[in-house]
C-alpha cells in the first residue's frame, strides 16, 4: 500500500493550531512536511500549556505529527537563501502568520511565483478582504465573528463558544481540501496558485444551517425551536436554541441515572417521526402513538417540552449506555454524552486508529487523535512530532543538496542556530 501524497513536499510556515492542523493532515496522507521554525524557540506552542517541565507540550505534539523540523533565521542572509532554495524545491507553501508577515519577510506571492511557478501558496487568515482583514484572530474570535457563538447557548443566556475547535482546526481542514484541489489542478495546468481560507468563512460554512434559519424567519416562526412551543415570539435574527436539534427532527439532551453526581450522565434523544410509535412504547405512553395531540410531528411541536419531560422520566431510570442499548434496538436515534476520559479509554477507537498512543523521546508516551479520514489503499501511520531542529542537517543535505562543509558554514553564519560566542 502506498501513501496517497507521497512525493509532495510541503514548506510549512505554520504555527499554533489552524495551520498545523492542515499540514498534519497532509503529512498523515504521506506528504513530506518540512516545518520551518525559529532557532532556539520554535513554534510557540512547544512551551504553551506544558504539563511536564522542559519538554514539548501536548499542544505542540498533537498538532505536528509526521513532520520534519528545520530551524532557519529568516533575518539572516544565508537563512533567506536557504528559504528560497526550499521554495524552489517544494510543491506547497502553507502559512498562517498575521496579515503582511510573509510580505515583510520578502516572500510575496510574486516572489514565490517567480522562484517556483508551480508552487501552491496556501494561507489562513482571520478575515477575507473587507473592513476586518488586518485584524488578528484566534479560535474564539472566529467563532464569535462567524455566526457560531450568536446561535450557541440558551435563549435567556449569553452567547457561548463551543469546545470543538471549529475556528482553528475547522479552517485548517478547509485549507487542506483547497491544497489538494490545487495540486490536482496543477496536474493539467502546470502552474501553482494562491489558496486562501479565512477563519470567519470557515466557521460560517460550518454554521450554515443557522443562515438557513435566518432566511426562514422571514416566512414565519421556526417551529422546531423550543420557544415556538412556549409561545415566545421570535426576533429578527436566528436565536440561540439550547440543545434543540439543528435539523427538522426535534432533539434534546436528557438526564440519565446518576446525573446528580456525574456531569456527563446524559443522553441526546431525537424524536424521529418514523419511530414515534416505538418511542411511545419504550417510555410507557403507547396511547400517544395515535392520540391527535401527539400522533403527528406538527401536533407535537407545541408540546415538545411536555414530551421531552416525559422521555426524561424514563431516561433517568437508566444508565446512559443502558438507555442507548435499548433505544438502538428500536432504531431510535440517540447518543450518550461521552467525556474525554471515556473516549480516551474506548478500545474500539484505538482499534480504528482514531485514538493513538505515540512514543516520544523526551516526554514519554501520550495519546493523540489519529487521522479521522480512513483511506482503504493508503492507511495513515501516526509518527511523533519532531524535536526542534531535529532534521535541519538532513534537510540541508538530502533535500537541498548542501555538502557537509556547506552545513558547517551555514551553522557558523547563524542561519540555522544561534551563533556561539567566542571563548574569552
Amino acid at each position: 500500500m502506498s501513501e496517497a501524497l507521497k512525493g509532495v513536499k510541503i514548506l510549512d510556515f505554520t504555527h499554533v493550531q489552524s495551520g498545523p492542523t492542515c499540514t498534519q493532515l497532509l503529512a498523515w496522507f504521506g506528504a513530506d512536511v518540512i516545518k520551518v521554525e525559529r532557532p532556539g524557540t520554535g513554534d510557540i506552542t512547544r512551551g504553551q500549556l506544558q504539563d511536564i517541565p522542559n519538554v514539548d507540550s501536548l499542544y505542540f505534539t498533537m498538532l505536528n505529527h509526521n513532520k520534519r523540523s528545520i530551524t532557519i533565521d529568516t533575518k539572516n542572509k544565508t537563512g533567506m537563501e536557504i528559504l528560497e532554495r526550499l521554495v524552489k524545491t517544494c510543491d506547497v507553501l502553507v502559512e498562517n502568520f498575521a496579515p503582511g508577515a510573509m510580505d515583510r519577510m520578502g516572500l510575496t506571492w510574486e516572489r514565490i511565483h517567480e522562484l517556483n511557478p508551480r508552487m501552491i501558496y496556501a494561507s489562513i487568515k482571520g478575515f477575507g478582504p473587507g473592513p476586518y482583514e488586518s485584524c488578528k484572530v484566534y479560535e474564539n474570535i472566529a467563532q464569535c465573528t462567524g455566526g457560531s457563538a450568536s446561535t450557541t447557548g440558551f435563549r435567556d443566556g449569553p452567547p457561548l463558544v463551543t469546545g470543538a475547535q471549529i475556528g482553528d482546526s475547522g479552517t485548517g481542514l478547509h485549507l487542506a481540501l483547497g491544497i489538494v484541489t490545487a495540486l490536482y489542478h496543477r496536474t493539467h495546468s502546470g502552474k501553482g496558485q494562491r489558496v486562501t481560507c479565512a477563519m470567519q468563512d470557515g466557521v460560517l460554512n460550518l454554521a450554515r444551517v443557522k443562515l438557513r434559519d435566518q432566511q426562514r424567519l422571514a416566512h414565519g416562526p421556526l417551529t422546531e425551536y423550543s420557544q415556538y412551543g412556549e409561545g415566545i415570539p421570535f426576533g429578527d435574527a436566528t436565536p440561540r436554541a439550547g440543545n434543540d436539534s439543528g435539523g427538522g427532527q426535534p432533539g434534546r439532551i436528557l438526564k440519565c441515572k446518576g446525573w446528580e453526581t456525574d456531569p456527563n450522565a446524559y443522553i441526546y434523544f431525537i424524536t424521529q417521526a418514523p419511530v414515534w410509535a416505538e418511542i411511545c412504547e419504550v417510555i410507557g405512553e403507547p396511547d400517544w402513538a395515535e392520540h391527535p395531540d401527539y400522533a403527528t410531528p406538527k401536533a407535537r411541536l407545541p408540546r415538545l417540552n411536555e414530551i421531552f419531560a416525559r422521555i426524561e422520566q424514563w431516561t433517568m431510570t437508566l444508565d446512559k449506555l443502558e438507555a442507548m442499548e435499548i433505544l438502538n434496538k428500536y432504531d431510535i436515534p440517540c447518543g450518550p454524552i461521552l467525556s474525554m476520559k471515556e473516549l480516551a479509554e474506548d478500545q474500539s477507537l484505538r482499534e480504528t486508529g482514531t485514538i493513538v498512543e505515540v512514543p516520544h523521546p523526551t516526554r514519554g508516551a501520550y495519546l493523540t487523535v489519529g487521522n479521522p479520514i480512513k483511506l482503504s489503499a493508503s492507511p495513515a501511520k501516526v509518527e511523533r512530532s519532531p524535536l526542534l531542529g531535529e532534521h535541519t542537517d538532513e534537510i540541508l543535505t538530502s533535500v537541498l543538496g548542501y555538502s557537509a562543509d556547506d552545513v558547517v558554514a551555514i551553522k557558523a553564519s547563524g542561519a540555522t542556530e544561534p551563533k556561539r560566542k567566542a571563548a574569552e
